[in-house]
């Protein structure tokens, strides 16, 4: 039995282990806001040189020392004024361009930081006079894939390190084991995580904003952001954290005043991830927060919980009131976290369809899964609490002599033993799956919500925005690029088609032919032939009729040679 436990501790490290090092070094996810209109607009051709580019986004943002870089059709940078926000419009931000630009095609490089502290970086094109073939490929706007693992990695291992300490703290608060030196180095491991990756986090703060290399030359700017002040705000919160359980060590005060200030300081400390996730940005500000902050605490309780339950077990002895409390403890960390975890799915998926349609969804679906094998575990562990508790009233058989006292009944100890062991190896396959919801609860804190793509598509007007598709291809061994298919507006009646295509360098390309067609296999309807042409560097066609609403299936072919050509298939949903 204790090689089993073994095996699966074992196993368990390396699925935490793994977790960290396949998510920590992932592409990192779109974050919460996004590019909702540009004047001038994406893709269009200007009579005159426009004086002032304005970028308008689905919540406010933050910009950078260089958040805004603008290159002519040589591939050289322009030099143009310092950016700011539209006066009253923290979401809209206006950079001056010069006074003299010449005929040919931009290319306007973009990063900045979303209310709910992620960068974000993308990047549009707009012409003067004439739309050119343009060598430009913003240069330096990528992400530092060293910074960007490593800031990852950083925040999992806050997360883990906070359900620990808060998870253990709430597990000695109210189920009161009796051996708490048990859990001494659970609170040692948690906290001292804990102010390592937060260190790592602020000092890494700048250089994921800038995506640069790591450095320190940022390190300034980043103590006056929001995110740098949370972040000090955690340092100060945990420091805080250490010299009262050192001091309540040393002198004991009432039960209830140290309750009082742990929960005090466990809300407070909570606070500085839900103030600087997607509970900050978009509707209901307060309530998200608020909701995110209970969901937390709730994980920890729960998962942190199961944590110190399993140390507890390792005593000799352990009385059954301890895990009949724990057992209440995570019941209603469950409501609350379905009750909290209703409402961000709501709030952050704003339809049902989002479930499937987008990233967060998929990824929503994921935990979900594994909440449900969570609880599945759970139910069984409860199985064995219960026969815990059950064989513990069980009066042992005890001879008690002529006019002595009668002696209080104990259990067998081997009675007690097989539910102890069952209900260790039941808690630790939770914990195993405990660690994947953390990690899938991390990795969604940075995962554009379904709510905000939606937005993101839409105008201010409220009505859709064009539909834009980008489809990669590649012809043979080095013929790779990708074209940007614009329909407006992307809804049943008339479009306007436009296609762009990009070499692999991601500067505009000139191929001999384009065809695009589409098809709705559940109607049998079509192909249907676009009808575009060749306009000098770009195809497109004022007049296409898209006649029923549903999922198109949309086919590129691209040829790049008189030999060499491709056909790429996506789908398009078309509304009316």
């Amino acid at each position: 039995m204790r090689d089993r436990e073994r095996a699966l501790k074992r196993v368990l490290l390396a699925v935490a282990s793994l977790l960290l090092l396949v998510l920590g070094t992932a592409s990192p996810a779109s974050a919460h806001a996004a590019l909702r209109a540009t004047n001038p607009e994406d893709g269009t051709i200007l009579q005159r040189a426009p004086r002032t580019l304005t970028l308008t986004y689905t919540e406010s943002v933050g910009l950078l020392t260089d958040s805004f870089r603008v290159y002519d059709p040589e591939n050289h940078r322009l030099s143009t004024g310092q950016a700011d926000h539209v006066p009253g419009r923290a979401d809209t931000v206006r950079v001056p361009l010069p006074a003299r630009m010449a005929k040919g095609t931009y290319v306007v490089a973009w990063r900045v930081v979303s209310a709910d502290s992620h960068p974000v970086s993308g990047a549009l094109t707009f012409s003067v006079g004439e739309r050119t073939v343009t060598s430009a490929t913003a240069p330096g706007q990528a992400e530092n894939g060293t910074t960007t693992s490593l800031y990852n990695i950083a925040r999992y291992l806050a997360y883990l390190a906070v359900a620990l300490v808060l998870g253990a703290a709430a597990f000695v608060a109210y189920c009161r084991p009796p051996q708490r030196s048990l859990l001494r180095p659970l609170f040692v491991v948690g906290a001292a995580t804990l102010l390592v990756s937060t260190l790592a986090l602020l000092l890494l703060r700048g250089p994921y904003e800038e995506g640069t290399a790591p450095e320190l030359a940022s390190f300034g700017r980043t103590l006056t952001t929001r995110p740098g002040e949370l972040l000090l705000a955690r340092l100060a919160l945990l420091l805080l954290a250490v010299v009262l359980g050192l001091v309540l060590r040393r002198r004991p005060v009432p039960r209830p005043a140290a309750v009082t200030a742990g929960a005090i300081l466990a809300v407070a400390l909570a606070l500085t991830w839900s103030a600087a996730e997607h509970a900050s940005a978009g509707i209901q500000v307060p309530l998200a927060i608020a909701s995110t902050t209970l969901h937390l605490l709730a994980t920890a309780a729960w998962l942190g919980g199961l944590a110190a339950l399993l140390l507890t077990l390792r005593a000799p002895a352990v009385p059954p009131q301890v895990v009949t409390r724990f057992s209440r403890l995570a019941l209603t960390s469950v409501i609350v976290l379905v009750v909290t975890g209703v409402y961000q799915s709501w709030r952050g998926l704003g339809r049902w369809q989002a479930l499937t349609d987008t990233t967060y969804g998929r990824v929503l679906l994921a935990k979900l899964v594994a909440v449900g094998v969570l609880l599945g575990a759970a139910a069984w562990s409860r199985r064995w609490t219960g026969r815990l508790s059950t064989t513990a009233k069980v009066p042992a058989k005890v001879p008690v002599l002529a006019g002595a006292p009668a002696l209080p009944p104990e259990p067998p100890a081997a009675a007690l033993d097989l539910p102890v062991r069952h209900l260790r190896r039941t808690v630790l396959a939770e914990a195993a799956v405990g660690v994947v919801v953390l990690v899938l609860t991390t990795l969604l804190t940075s995962t554009l919500p379904g709510r905000a793509a939606e937005e993101a598509a839409t105008a201010e007007t409220g009505i859709p925005a064009a539909s834009v598709t980008t489809v990669p291809f590649t012809v043979g061994e080095s013929g790779r690029g990708k074209v940007q298919i614009t329909f407006d507006p992307g809804r049943v009646g008339p479009n306007s088609v436009q296609a762009v295509v990009f070499g692999a360098n991601g500067a505009l390309a000139a191929v001999p032919e384009l065809r695009i067609t589409m098809t709705l296999p559940a109607q049998r309807l079509g192909p249907l032939d676009t009808g575009i042409t060749d306009r000098g560097g770009y195809w497109a066609t004022n007049s296409f009729d898209l006649p029923i609403p549903g999922t198109w299936t949309m086919k590129v072919t691209v040829r790049v040679s008189d030999l060499d050509q491709t056909t790429v298939s996506r789908k398009l949903r078309v509304t009316r």
